[in-house]
């Protein structure tokens, strides 16, 4: 029951960063990018204040976590582009089922034993990413929006399979969310942004999305997995 509360709870912070993100693009005018990056220092903020409380140690050797700087790099931004077209509930499940995909393949290859019920529940994913990928008569397909959720869905599968390994899931992601916010902010002046596109409420959405959803979100979805 624990672990079933636990999962839910991070299901819900995850929806929840898909809602945030679109109010903020659409409804605020924000950014995609500059979102991403403010999304992704809100995180670190937080989450290096848990580690002082908790007066654990930091480690900032990136090099000792490549793989999880750059996966969680590429989920945050491929998630904030494709929400500059993606209506939220689209959004999540392309998300959702391609993160499914990732971690089935990984164990696939990893030569694990495959319970019938999880072929099952990728099949059904795969299925349902087909139907949605399928072009529709008449209607435009965002072809780039669709490419960047899936692209961010697999950042977040090769993230949440690094965080199987981590003991202490809190440190773990801190340091994670740290490292990689200078890699962010380079990315800010990189990547096609407008810095000057942003609003209060934008701003606002943006903390809220890495503080609590994303920061506090991930930490959950460490200690789950």
């Amino acid at each position: 029951m624990r672990l079933f509360l636990l999962t839910a709870l991070t299901m819900v912070a995850f929806a929840a960063n898909s809602v945030l993100n679109r109010m903020a693009i659409v409804d605020g005018g924000m950014d995609a990018v500059l979102f991403a990056v403010v999304r992704l220092g809100a995180g670190a903020a937080i989450l290096a204040a848990i580690l002082l409380l908790q007066r654990k140690s930091f480690d900032l050797n990136f090099l000792k976590r490549p793989a999880g700087l750059i996966s969680l790099l590429v989920y945050l931004f491929g998630f904030s582009l494709a929400y500059q077209v993606l209506p939220s509930g689209v959004g999540a499940l392309l998300l959702f089922g391609m993160v499914q995909i990732t971690m089935f393949l990984a164990a696939v290859m990893g030569g694990e034993a495959i319970p019938a019920k999880r072929w099952f529940g990728t099949g059904l994913a795969f299925l349902g990413l087909c139907w949605m990928l399928w072009p529709q008569p008449g209607a435009e397909t965002p072809v780039f929006a669709m490419a960047s959720m899936l692209i961010a869905g697999v950042g977040w599968g090769i993230y949440s399979l690094i965080g199987r390994d981590a003991t202490d899931p809190v440190q773990a992601t801190a340091m994670n969310f740290i490292l990689a916010a200078p890699f962010g902010l380079l990315l800010l002046f990189i990547l096609p942004a407008d810095v000057g596109a942003y609003s209060g409420s934008g701003l606002l959405l943006a903390i809220l999305s890495g503080a609590v959803t994303s920061g506090l979100g991930y930490t959950l979805w460490y200690a789950v997995v």
